[in-house]
């Protein structure tokens, strides 16, 4: 029969088990294939820069209020002529911060990169580990509700930040992995012109780019944009570019490919889809020189430095 203290050490063992298991998942999530306990941390206690909630957010609801407090946002600005700016948008667990250090190494002079921070927040997938994330999931499938009311409050943050560019400068979204799926949200929420909760989508977008991603609610989106010639031509007007791995073991490869074909089903009819063989969960420098040449040809650029 087992002592008091050794029951106790057993329930420590497993509790410590639990949380290393959890940030090993969180570093493979991040795309991060080296675990590191005390970055995670930090990427966990972002400082607060603006919040919403979902009466703010204007859902109706006097029942249940969430209040999603994002961290801190970090830009690049453009070294030559300012014609575009893009919000880059974080995996799970990470922060703006180390995805703006590669943007930055870009040659895309003309681009101006905000890359904003996700709220901490408790994560289904991960047993309920609180990190950074865009909107809680608990796993990739369609029998299991989206948080509608999480990705409405991130695609609202990031329209409000893109809302203050000059009117001449074309603007977009793209993302990594929980990144690109909050970006392909905001895509189907410029198509119909509005969020899940009914307020208007205010941002005209020029482009979206999706790594290692997926499209939440993927089953319902032809039923919102069909309803509507505006939301056929807005939709018709957006070019995506979806950049997958075949070895991805955590987003696997078929849902990117799903993803394109349930937005080219609703009426996106710009939709470039790129495989990359043997990719894990990651970004290499050809799939970042695929999304460097896209979007100097979607959006017309002076063009990339030497």
């Amino acid at each position: 029969m087992c002592s008091g203290k050794h029951k106790r050490q057993r329930k420590d063992g497993r509790r410590e088990k639990k949380k290393v298991d959890m940030l090993f998942l969180l570093s493979l999530l991040m795309g991060n294939p080296v675990l590191v306990i005390g970055w995670v941390a930090s990427a966990c206690s972002s400082t607060t820069k603006m919040s919403y909630s979902q009466h703010s957010m204007g859902s109706g609801s006097r029942t249940a209020r969430r209040t999603f407090e994002f961290g801190r946002t970090h830009v690049v600005r453009p070294k030559g002529k300012h014609q575009a700016t893009i919000i880059w948008l974080h995996g799970l667990g990470d922060n703006g911060s180390s995805w703006s250090q590669l943007l930055e190494s870009l040659p895309l002079p003309n681009i101006k990169w905000i890359c904003p921070t996700a709220p901490t927040r408790s994560v289904a997938i991960l047993g309920g580990f609180p990190c950074t994330a865009w909107f809680d999931v608990g796993e990739l499938s369609e029998d299991v509700p989206d948080d509608w009311e999480g990705l409405d409050a991130s695609a609202a943050h990031i329209a409000n930040l893109l809302s203050a560019e000059p009117a001449d400068v074309k603007v977009g979204i793209g993302g990594f992995s929980m990144g690109a799926a909050t970006a392909l949200y905001s895509a189907t929420c410029f198509a119909s012109g509005r969020y899940a909760n009914g307020n208007p989508y205010p941002v005209n977008l020029k482009a979206v780019v999706g790594l290692s991603g997926w499209l939440p609610g993927a089953s319902n989106i032809k039923k919102k944009i069909e309803g509507s010639h505006e939301a056929v031509r807005r939709a018709a007007s957006l070019p995506i570019l979806l950049c997958h791995g075949t070895s991805d073991e955590v987003v696997p490869h078929h849902y990117g490919e799903k993803s394109a074909n349930s937005l080219n089903a609703a009426g996106f009819r710009h939709i470039t889809f790129k495989s990359y063989d043997g990719l894990g969960h990651y970004t290499v420098p050809k799939e970042m020189d695929e999304v460097r040449n896209w979007l100097t040809a979607r959006l017309v650029l002076d063009g990339s430095r030497a």
